[in-house]
C-alpha cells in the first residue's frame, strides 16, 4: 500500500480528515516520485547483473549448496527467487514504505524455505549478496532508500526460531 493510501485509510478509520502533517507527507511523496521511479527502474534494468553477481559471491561464501550443485533447475529456481526479492524491494521503493513487505509476505516465505528443508542461512547470505550489489549500481543517496528494505528483509528471514547460524552438522550449507 502506498503513504498515500494508508494516510487515507488511516484517516477514514478514525473518521477525520488527514491532518497537516500526513498533508506534508503526501505532499512529500509526490516531490520524490521521480526518483522513486528513477530507483524502481535501476533496479529492473540491473536485475540479471545483480543476481549474478550476488550469486557468484554468495558461492564463495556457501559453495555447497543446491543452487551451486550443478542442476541447472535448482540454480535457475534460487536466481529466480532473488530477483523476486529485487522486485519487491522495487515495490517497496514505489510505494514509499514497508506495505509490500507485509503484504506479499515474507514471513510466509520464511516458513516455504524452512517447509522445503532449505537453510535459512543461506537465504539470509543470499539476500545480503542481493543488498551488496543493488546498492552498487544505485548512487549513494539511492541506495539509502533501498537498504532498509534489504535489512527488513534479512530480519525476517534471520529472526525467530533458532539462531540461523548454526549449521547443527549440516553439510548443505
Amino acid at each position: 500500500m502506498s503513504l498515500v493510501k494508508q494516510v487515507i485509510e488511516n484517516a477514514d478509520e478514525e473518521m477525520r480528515y488527514p491532518t497537516p502533517s500526513e498533508i506534508n507527507m503526501i505532499q512529500g511523496f509526490y516531490h520524490t516520485g521521480d526518483k522513486r521511479i528513477r530507483i524502481a527502474t535501476t533496479l529492473a534494468k540491473n536485475q540479471n547483473r545483480i543476481v549474478d553477481r550476488a550469486s557468484q559471491k554468495f558461492w564463495k561464501v556457501c559453495p555447497v549448496t543446491p543452487s551451486n550443485s550443478g542442476n541447472a533447475r535448482k540454480t535457475n529456481s534460487c536466481q529466480r527467487d532473488q530477483g523476486w526479492y529485487i522486485r519487491l524491494v522495487a515495490y517497496c521503493v514505489l510505494a514509499g514504505n514497508e506495505q509490500p513487505l507485509a503484504d506479499i509476505g515474507t514471513i510466509g516465505m520464511k516458513e516455504m524455505y524452512e517447509s522445503l528443508g532449505i537453510p535459512i542461512f543461506n537465504w539470509v547470505e543470499a539476500v545480503r549478496c542481493i543488498k551488496a550489489e543493488a546498492l552498487a549500481v544505485l548512487s549513494d543517496e539511492d541506495g539509502a532508500e533501498v537498504a532498509p528494505y534489504f535489512d527488513h528483509i534479512i530480519q525476517t528471514l534471520a529472526s525467530p526460531g533458532p539462531p540461523y547460524f548454526q549449521n547443527n552438522g549440516r553439510t548443505d550449507w
